[in-house]
This record gives C-alpha cells, structure tokens and sequence, in this order.
C-alpha cells in the first residue's frame, strides 16, 4: 500500500538518513527507533510529503505518491508530537472541531465511552490550557478514532503516558490492524505488542 524505496535525505550537507526501505501494508505495524536528533520526525515529514527526498521514491498504491496525493491523505491520520488542539477551547469544543472538519460519523457514545476509557470524562468542559502533557496527548490521539483512517502515522505517541495509558493505546493499536488498518509510529520506548518490522534510525 505505502512504499519507500533507497530514501535518502541530506540538509546542509548531512546525511538525515540513508537509503531507508519500507512497505507498509494492510495489518501491519513498523516502528522507528533512534534517539532524539536520529531522524525519526524527518523520515515521517518525508513520508508524508512534507519533506522532499535527496534520493529515493515514494509509492502509494503503486503509483508515485505525488501522482496520488488526494487519494493518499484522505487515508492517513497523522499525529505529530506537538498539539493540534487549541488550547483556549474545552476538550468537548476541540472535539466537535475535528468531528466537523473530518466528517467523522463516530457518534458521540463511542466518544463518551473513549473518554471514559482514557480517564478524560472528568475533562471534558476545561480547556487544553489546563490540561497535563499527559491529558493533552490523550486528547490529541482521540483524532485517531474521529477520523477513522486506515493508515496512523505517529511521532512519539507514547510520550508523556502513564502506564495504564500506554496499555490502552497499545490495544488501540492491535484492534486498529485486526481491521485492516496499519501503523508506522517512532519511539524510544518499549512495547508490548507485536511490531511487524523496525527500522532504526
């Protein structure tokens, strides 16, 4: 489905990383491991088209990515180590912004229940300002369920949880590639589940 071949990426004369190879498809799960200033959020900018490659191509459904872009972000949900919610609305206002932007059919029984689940329900009028890091990237990865993509490309997902919340997001993870859906995310932590491949960086 998604495919990288020989990836290179060079700025102001450094090599970022070096002919790097991926296929990532339907049920699987490939982690990118590296210390922080390795290029893991470079390699996911360049994924994602944000960065352009020194050497190498980008396939999507066997075409040139950049001849399918369309088609290729309205299958991702990315979510990058820094919020995309605003800080001066609730967790219920930011929520009904996603729903509204994404068109997400997710009714709101299914949010109140996740709410619950990540221990946010208590939360859900106060605005992201007085949020922990921890209830922020809570939030943030509940556009995981809003937009209901087959593809999650995460930067540092598990940064700022506590233990009982990495479990959840790591059962999320399982559940989202029994249905077909796949996961590239970087980290520097240990997991539990099953990783299908890991590229070090």
């Amino acid at each position: 489905m998604l495919l990288a071949q020989n990836l290179t990426l060079i700025r102001s004369n450094r090599t970022i990383f070096e002919d790097i190879n991926m296929s990532l498809s339907s049920g699987k799960i490939i982690a990118l491991r590296g210390k922080n200033g390795s290029g893991k959020t470079s390699f996911i900018k360049t994924i994602l088209n944000i960065l352009e490659p020194s050497s190498g191509s980008i396939y999507w459904k066997g075409k040139i990515l950049k001849q399918n872009l369309y088609d290729y972000f309205d299958n991702i949900t990315y979510i990058s180590d820094k919020t995309s919610s605003i800080r001066q609305l609730s967790i219920f206002e930011n929520i009904k912004i996603w729903q509204k932007l994404f068109l997400s059919n997710i009714n709101n029984n299914i949010i109140e229940k996740i709410l619950s689940v990540l221990n946010l329900d208590s939360l859900t009028y106060s605005k992201v300002s007085t949020l922990s890091l921890g209830e922020t990237k809570k939030l943030e990865l509940l556009r995981l369920i809003i937009e209901n993509k087959k593809i999650w490309i995460l930067d540092e997902p598990l940064n700022n949880l506590d233990s009982e919340s990495i479990d959840i997001i790591e059962q999320t993870f399982q559940d989202h590639c029994s249905k077909n859906g796949s996961i590239l995310f970087s980290t520097h932590q240990d997991l539990k589940i099953n990783i299908s491949e890991e590229i070090n960086l």
